[in-house]
């Protein structure tokens, strides 16, 4: 294993997705029982393929884009082994130049703070993603707090999954999950508790949207991304937030590849949804500062 380190280069890049699965590791090993995958291929009506790492990288290089690139370690919940995020790390060495690979714990493992301390020390992740309705865990309630303190030392970023989710839409009960678990004012004391520790709020948080925005113009330490949607069906006050007074802490994100980039952009060219003084730090500014990507 190679630990990452980034070769970015900022002035050739075009925007930075900061959502991005790795639903296939390379041994076809899928992050998702099958009829979860089947359940969210409806969902989406994305029926696509499920590329490797490398084939991402290649996918974004075209693109002039960098990627953060990541799974969901939900084992506990699922009963179904995760994609490997050191491997993930690895494959993110591999392609340094347009992938940022962040890690994903079960934190309803009992060595979920040491597994998040090897990805940190050993294979470089930075920063790590969190799903509470797939990984089924309050994210508010403090046995998890010994996590965001491994993160907040080591300066790294924790994504959360905000909103309602396609993953379960349709199965008997939803499959067990709970929406509520996703609520992003259960992140309010989080980010009050580690004011150092930068959450991104991934999604429109729908049903939810005022309590993320609550959130995020409360605790400057809060992040909104702005994946899994088309931007043709962004909330008005999500869109009124990103052109005003959130504008340099909302970020880019797709949800690939269930919801493609290339749709994203176009769809939010049509729509003319952001002032064109602001969609330079949504697609790519804000993000580099939240990542800590320097210019050469």
């Amino acid at each position: 294993m190679t630990r990452y380190e980034p070769a970015i280069d900022l002035d050739a890049l075009t925007a930075i997705d900061v959502h991005v699965h790795v639903e296939v590791d390379g041994h076809g090993h899928s992050s998702l029982p099958a009829d979860l995958t089947e359940a969210a291929s409806k969902y989406f009506s994305a029926d696509g393929p499920r590329p490797d790492l490398d084939s991402i990288a290649a996918y974004y290089r075209e693109r002039r884009m960098a990627a953060v690139v990541f799974t969901v370690d939900a084992q506990t919940q699922l009963e179904h082994p995760p994609v490997s995020s050191a491997e993930i790390a690895d494959g993110a060495a591999r392609n340094n130049d347009v992938l940022i690979p962040f890690g994903s714990v079960d934190p309803r493992r009992t060595d979920a703070a040491d597994r998040m301390r090897r990805l940190l020390d050993e294979s470089g992740v930075r920063g790590f993603k969190f799903h509470p309705t797939v990984q089924g865990f309050d994210p508010s309630d403090e046995q998890h707090y010994p996590l965001y303190s491994v993160m907040q030392d080591a300066g790294v970023v924790a994504l959360f999954h905000t909103g309602q989710t396609g993953i379960g839409a349709g199965l008997p009960g939803g499959r067990g999950f709970r929406l509520g678990l996703s609520n992003p004012m259960l992140l309010d004391g989080v980010a009050a508790d580690f004011p150092d520790l930068q959450i991104i709020m991934a999604h429109p948080s729908v049903p939810w949207q005022d309590e993320a925005l609550s959130v995020a113009t409360h605790k400057h330490n809060t992040w909104i991304d702005l994946s899994g949607w088309s931007p043709k069906y962004f909330p008005e006050s999500l869109v009124r937030a990103a052109n005003s007074y959130l504008k340099t802490r909302v970020l880019f994100g797709s949800d690939f590849p269930l919801l493609m980039p290339d749709r994203w952009q176009r769809d939010a060219e049509a729509a003319e949804l952001f002032k064109p003084e602001v969609l330079p730090g949504i697609l790519k500014d804000n993000a580099a500062r939240l990542l800590g990507l320097r210019r050469a």
